[in-house]
């Protein structure tokens, strides 16, 4: 579970982001990290029940820095209004694909889990497409298991309007074969991150999502 004084600093944050208010409030911040850290740490365990390449990893592989980089960004905020973690074999740098949390209670994207290819560039994106072309049945099966489908949602969000040059106009996939993010997503409110039996929760989605994450990761197990 994640206490609430670490919801109130990110709320707290992004109504004051500004290096002289971060540095006043550095304590606040050092706790917050620290709580969201433990609770990565329990969820390391949680998930690798499942996944057991995952045992070894710990918080500080898997956890983003709250600081910006801002020097081609419009946006000049110094501070991240969120804490996130990226879990997956061989932490956050490797170029596998796993699972991804993150806490942000004010924010466009909010508190979410999920997992997948975020806009992989295009070398990757055309290996994927083609696992998929390959494998549409058993890719098909996934994405359709109930069980899948009553934890999470694959993002629509990043699609072409037509089908890549070279897939036939009737392939079964052919609607997936347009999306350039492949990503399994839920939103979490409030209420469940502060629950104790949250880590259960994670778990039993992480247990729903680990198909994918295999399936997708075999474009890299392939090279």
């Amino acid at each position: 579970m994640i206490k609430e004084s670490t919801l109130k600093f990110l709320r707290d944050l992004k109504k004051n982001n500004n290096r002289e208010w971060f540095e006043e409030n550095r304590s606040k911040y050092e706790d917050a990290k620290k709580d969201f850290e433990q609770f990565v740490d329990e969820l390391i365990k949680a998930l690798a029940k499942s996944d057991p390449p995952l045992k070894d990893l710990q918080a500080k592989d898997c956890v983003f820095r709250i600081y910006r980089d801002v020097r081609f960004s419009k946006n000049k905020d110094p501070y991240k209004t969120n804490f996130g973690a990226s879990i997956k074999k061989g932490g956050r740098r490797s170029p596998y694909c796993g699972f991804y949390f993150q806490i942000e209670p004010q924010g466009e994207w909010g508190t979410f889990l999920a997992g997948g290819y975020w806009m992989p560039e295009s070398a990757l994106l055309k290996k994927i497409r083609q696992e998929i072309e390959y494998n549409h049945e058993e890719f098909i099966r996934i994405i359709e298991n109930k069980t899948f489908k009553k934890h999470f949602a694959l993002l629509e969000d990043h699609k072409l309007k037509k089908l890549p040059k070279g897939i036939p106009a009737d392939h079964p996939a052919g609607e997936y074969l347009k999306y350039t993010s492949f990503i399994a997503s839920r939103s979490i409110n409030s209420k469940q991150l502060k629950d104790p039996k949250f880590i259960k929760e994670c778990e039993a989605s992480y247990k729903a999502m680990l198909p994918l994450i295999n399936f997708l990761n075999r474009v890299n197990d392939d090279q």
